[in-house]
Formats: structure tokens, C-alpha cells, sequence
């Protein structure tokens, strides 16, 4: 039998199960799979649809690793059933669902190791009822639960696996006991959970992080699903997690114990398989387009169809990225779609005429590139590739929605503009100047940028472009450390913030430093919106697919006298739907508790001062304080 290239339509029950065990094995035992996830899971469907009760597809596979010995887990861990499609969702929730209004739990299916810490032991799930005590590893590994970043402390189940950042930034530098380096972060956790002695690995600065399951949970009416679904996908997509598919709960938890489990999943549950279809191409190109801090390259593809898309470039994450998959352009690649989402290239096959894909000299500069770990970066501290996207991105910090890429390579062109606090000191006219401004579009530029000048400290903090500080963090340091104190604290005092550590305080406390006197002329040119004063503002909430980012919306309702809330509760001042005849659950709270609510249109009236409080009944009693 070819265990690799096989042809499942002809197979019966022996033969299929035969290649199954064969599989299970590379992946389980081995770790070294030969084969794609969506290949496996062709295999197990055609068992499935040849003897649904095989007892191969009712096992519950457990990677191996270096265990303390056995551990008992009060409560099961169990394998989920899985689908393939959104109707076989659908499927699952009609047979469950209780209304169209159930709630459900949307969550990421991580592709790592299923773990149980009960506060004194790390163990794996094992065959669900008794795991392996994996706790000799806990020095390797930070806790990401709701609310925090650090030691794993308190009791949690999740899944151990490495972060996509990690695994770029950390991992192209760490070597396995054979010398060679880690193809994919699944293949380092597992064989990192081998190891008897992990001091080599703690020596060369490895990492796991023990995502808690419940860290990133959306709530999602039934009836709202299938319009979500695609949604969701790319918002998940873009996590910085490996994952493999989507987890649905019942969000109802004592309903979603009451239905049991069978020997092998919980009815209450079931995980959606990314398919990751894949489609053969050849690589034309590759353009190396500029990020924050390095240069990220991006494949130029041959015109090709995978899932109804037509894919002509693929994500291609980083240069050492390309040196360990030997890709030139001329080669035939193979092209997935990450999360069903995102393509990216996974595999390639040498093409007749091969031409090096690297670059050595900056297209924006003509500097000297220099390799900084994975990535390939510029060394000229003055590159205006690398200055437009640092201003770019501090300026969607500071939440100036249009203010696009475009224009600001114009404004720094023209009036060499580099730091968020020359924006400020723009006139009408002055934009007037760039091309393709009118008066009018000019005037609403001019009066975006100055609305920026009231700004909440978390977004001057993210706006500043340190390594690793977005406005979550920001939110989370600044919840600790007021801005005041934040730059004369030590780097031990940052450090022992959750989530924050050695290396961010350190990167922190040098920025702080390196860029005091920028932070003190942002500081005269905009004023800090007090705390207190926002949380006792009227709370407003969006609800519906609208034509812009939510974000855009709130950042209007913050300039108008709101603060935005993401649920709806009987404090709420006023509900913006996209569609207010629609059903959704915030709709529906949203009656239940008589808040007001209002379509996008006459939200967007009112703020504009075409209606006011006063001018109309219907909204006499909506704050407007613009």
C-alpha cells in the first residue's frame, strides 16, 4: 500500500484502517506526519462512511511526552465530534438548540496540546480520564487567561502551544538535540513535551504559552450564525495562535452538561475543521512590502482558484520563512488558506528557471538591509519606508480613521512630517495643497485630525510604536501605572505588571527614555480624556454589519459626548443599529430594557448637527455633547 500517495475511493474497511493507525502513529508517536491535517481527516471520513462504529475513530490519540506519571482528572477531557462545513453546524445546533436565540460559544480550536493545571499539576488530557503530569515544563510556559499574562498560577485547562510571534521572533534561533531547527510551532511543542531536561531550551530562551480555553469567546445567537460566519473566520484568522479549526458551545452551561457526552466527545459541543484545500500554482514574484520594523515579503502567484477565491498573492511571513523552504520564483507552490482564510504558501517543488526571491539593498533608501533574527529590516534609522508605516500605525492608534497610508506619504513628502505632533500643526489650507483635496474634503480632514487632540492615555501609549504594547496592553499597564508615573517606573516595577515581564519592561522603560522629549511636545498638543469623567458618559453600542469599521463608529460616538460599550445593558443610552428591524440578541435586550435605538442613518444625522436634541421628540432625550 503507498501510505502517502493513496487513493481512498477503491479502499475498504481493513485497508482504510490500516492506513489510519499507520498515520496516527507519524503524528501521534513519531511526530513527524506525512501528510496534510485535511488529508488525515479524509481518511477518518471515509472510515467514518464505511463502519461508523470502527473503535479506531472513537480513540482518543494523545501525543507522547516525558511524564511525571500518571494524573486522574476530576473532570474529563474529551475529544470533540467534528464538521467540515457550516451546515453540518447547523445540523449539530438543530438537533440541540433550543430557539433560533440560543446562545452559542464561538471559540478558536488551538492546534497545540490539551493540558489541566489544578493548581499544583500540569497534565496533559491523555485518554481523557487519566492524563500525563507534565509539570517539569511549567518553567517554559506563561499562562494567557482572562485579565492576565504570566505564571501559570491558578487552575485552568487550555492548550499548550507557541505563538505565531513567538515562533518567528524566537524559535529561528533555537536548536533541537540534533542541531536542526523546528519546521512548525506544533512539531516544537510536541517535541519540546519529549525532552527530559528542558534546561537547554530555557537556556536558549524557548517559550509555551497555555492558552486558556475561555480567553477569546464570542457569544453568537443561532439566527445570527451563518450572516457571521465568514466573519468570524478572518477575525480568528488573525489571532496570534496556530489553530485548526473553530470550537461551538452551547453557551449554557447547566443545559450543556445536561445532555452528557458519548465515550468519545460532549454532546453540547463540536469543533469546525479548517479544510485547508489546497491548489498547486507558480511563484512570479515576490514584493517586499514595508511593516512597522522590518520588510515583510509577499508572493506574486500565478492566477489559481481555491474554494470559489481566485488567489494571486499569498502571505509569506518572513525571509528565513523563505530560506527554509528554498523558494525561488519560478517554483510550483502549493497555496492553502489559513483558517480557511488567509492563503499562504505550504510547500513548493523546484521550477527549470530559478531566480532568487531575496533583496539585499532598501527599495525606499538604497540602505544596507541587515537581518535582525527572521526578519530582514532596514539600518537606516531615517528610511522613509519604515517612517511612513511607523507614523501610519500611530496614527490608527490615536484613532484618526481616514488619515489612509496615501495621504500620508504626501503630507511627509510634502511638509516632511515624521511624529504624530506635526499633524496637529496642519492648517486647511496646508492639506488644500496635497493632490486631490478639495475644500471641503480638507476642512474634514483638518477637523479629524483636531479632534484627535482629545485622546485616552492607553492610545497615546500605543501610539508610541513599542514592541509589543497595542491598546490592550497599554490599557493593562495604565490600569496599574497612571502616564504621570509610568515614566520614572523602574524596569522591575513594569515588569511585574501581568503580562508585561523582563523584555517588554525593558523595551518600555528604553523608549520611554529614548523618546521622552517626542512624548513631551505629543503631551502640549493633545489633552488626556479623564478616566472618571469618560465612565460616567452615556453608554452607546453598535450592532450589524455597517459600511465601516466599528472602530470608525466609536471613535465618532467618543468625539460626541458617548462612551462605547460592547454589550447592551439597562444603563445604555442609546442602541445604533445597522438594521433595527433585525432580530439579534442586542436588539432584543435592547427592547427588553427600553433603550433607545436608532438606525446608523440617524446616528449619523445627529452627530452631523443636522438633528439635535430638541429638534424632533424621538430624540429629546439623547446626550449629544459635541
Amino acid at each position: 500500500m503507498d501510505f502517502i500517495n493513496f487513493d481512498l475511493s477503491g479502499m475498504d474497511i481493513a485497508s482504510t484502517a490500516a492506513l489510519l493507525e499507520y498515520h496516527d502513529r507519524r503524528y501521534w508517536e513519531l511526530n513527524d506526519p506525512v501528510i496534510s491535517d485535511a488529508r488525515y481527516d479524509e481518511i477518518v471520513e471515509h472510515l467514518r462512511s464505511l463502519d461508523p462504529s470502527h473503535p479506531l475513530l472513537g480513540r482518543i490519540n494523545t501525543p507522547q511526552v516525558d511524564s511525571g506519571g500518571k494524573v486522574h482528572h476530576a473532570r474529563a477531557m474529551l475529544s470533540l465530534d467534528k464538521a467540515y462545513s457550516l451546515e453540518s453546524l447547523l445540523e449539530w445546533a438543530a438537533k440541540y438548540a433550543r430557539s433560533p436565540q440560543e446562545l452559542l460559544l464561538v471559540e478558536p480550536k488551538y492546534d497545540g496540546i490539551s493540558a489541566n493545571f489544578d493548581g499544583r499539576v500540569l497534565a496533559t488530557r491523555g485518554d481523557g480520564e487519566n492524563g500525563e503530569d507534565i509539570s517539569g515544563k511549567l518553567p517554559l510556559i506563561e499562562l494567557e487567561t482572562p485579565g492576565y499574562r504570566g505564571k501559570v498560577d491558578r487552575p485552568v485547562r487550555g492548550e499548550i502551544v507557541i505563538r505565531d510571534d513567538d515562533f518567528r521572533n524566537l524559535y529561528s534561533s533555537i536548536r533541537k538535540k540534533d542541531g536542526g531547527i523546528y519546521k512548525n510551532s506544533r512539531n516544537a511543542v510536541a517535541g519540546i513535551m519529549t525532552l527530559k531536561d528542558i534546561t537547554p531550551m530555557l537556556m536558549q530562551g524557548a517559550k509555551l504559552t497555555l492558552v486558556d480555553y475561555s480567553l477569546i469567546s464570542e457569544k453568537v445567537p443561532l439566527g445570527e450564525l451563518s450572516s457571521r460566519w465568514e466573519e468570524l473566520k478572518e477575525k480568528f484568522a488573525l489571532l496570534p495562535y496556530p489553530m485548526d479549526g473553530i470550537v461551538l458551545k452551547l453557551a449554557d452551561e447547566a443545559y450543556r452538561e445536561s445532555l452528557g457526552a458519548t465515550a468519545h466527545h460532549p454532546r453540547g459541543e463540536i469543533a469546525y475543521k479548517f479544510t485547508n484545500l489546497s491548489c498547486r500554482t507558480m511563484l512570479l514574484g515576490v514584493e517586499w512590502s514595508f511593516g512597522k520594523n522590518c520588510l515583510t515579503p509577499v508572493a506574486e502567484l500565478a492566477p489559481v482558484e481555491l474554494s470559489g477565491i481566485t488567489i494571486k498573492r499569498a502571505t509569506l511571513h518572513n525571509v528565513q520563512n523563505i530560506l527554509d523552504m528554498d523558494l525561488m520564483i519560478g517554483d510550483e507552490v502549493t497555496v492553502e488558506r489559513a483558517g480557511d482564510v488567509i492563503p499562504y504558501i505550504a510547500a513548493s517543488t523546484p521550477g527549470r528557471k530559478r531566480i532568487s526571491p531575496l533583496i539585499t539593498i532598501c527599495p525606499a533608501c538604497q540602505s544596507q538591509l541587515v537581518r535582525r533574527g527572521p526578519e530582514l529590516c532596514c539600518a537606516n534609522s531615517d528610511c522613509p519606508g519604515s517612517a511612513l508605516q511607523l507614523l501610519c500605525a500611530a496614527i490608527r492608534n490615536l484613532g484618526i480613521e481616514r488619515l489612509g497610508e496615501p495621504t500620508v506619504a504626501k503630507l511627509m513628502k510634502h511638509f516632511h512630517i515624521r511624529h504624530l505632533r506635526e499633524l496637529f500643526d496642519l492648517t486647511a489650507g496646508d492639506i488644500m495643497q496635497l493632490e486631490g483635496f478639495g475644500s471641503k474634503s480638507a476642512a474634514n480632514l483638518y477637523n479629524e485630525i483636531q479632534k484627535a487632540r482629545v485622546v485616552d492615555d492607553f492610545q497615546l501609549l500605543a501610539s508610541l510604536n513599542i514592541p509589543g504594547i497595542g491598546a490592550n496592553i497599554a490599557k493593562l499597564i495604565l490600569d496599574r501605572l497612571p502616564l504621570d508615573k509610568l515614566r520614572m517606573a523602574s524596569e522591575d516595577s513594569l515588569a511585574e505588571i501581568p503580562g508585561i515581564g523582563p523584555e517588554r519592561a525593558k523595551s518600555i522603560r528604553q523608549a520611554l527614555l529614548e523618546r521622552s522629549e517626542e512624548l513631551d511636545e505629543l503631551l502640549n498638543a493633545v489633552t488626556i480624556r479623564d478616566r472618571e469623567a469618560a465612565a460616567g458618559l452615556p453608554g452607546i453600542c453598535f450592532t450589524g454589519k455597517m459600511p465601516e469599521k466599528r472602530s470608525f463608529y466609536e471613535k465618532l460616538a467618543r468625539d460626541n459626548g458617548y462612551t462605547p460599550a460592547d454589550s447592551v445593558t439597562a444603563k445604555l443610552a442609546l442602541l445604533v443599529a445597522a438594521d433595527v428591524n433585525e432580530n439579534s440578541s442586542k436588539l432584543k435586550n435592547a427592547r427588553k430594557f427600553g433603550v433607545k435605538i436608532v438606525s446608523l442613518d440617524e446616528f449619523m444625522l445627529m452627530i452631523s448637527g443636522e438633528k439635535k436634541a430638541g429638534d424632533n421628540q424621538e430624540f429629546a432625550d439623547l446626550p449629544l455633547f459635541s
